[in-house]
């Protein structure tokens, strides 16, 4: 079954890995790479799912003060 990808203004809190690689615009696979790089944050399980917190994703994509790279940006960079 195709999930589709969680729209409206905010992404969902906890999303699985589905709905983080749209919420993304990546694969799933990319999305397990960028967990295993530690360019996203490992996984928790809710009532026996794996999910991502939302929070720690945003908050693992966007650059610490006075760095103007995030490592979403580095990875990009590289990839090109």
């Amino acid at each position: 079954m195709a999930r589709r990808p969680a729209l409206g203004d905010r992404p969902p809190a906890y999303p699985d890995k589905s709905t983080l690689a749209a919420e993304l615009c990546v694969s799933e696979a990319t999305v397990d790479d960028w967990t295993k790089k530690g360019i996203l944050p490992k996984p928790c399980r809710l009532a026996g799912s794996v999910r991502w917190c939302w929070a720690d994703v945003e908050a693992k994509l966007t650059p610490p003060a006075g760095d103007p790279v995030s490592p979403f940006q580095k990875v990009l960079h590289d990839v090109i």
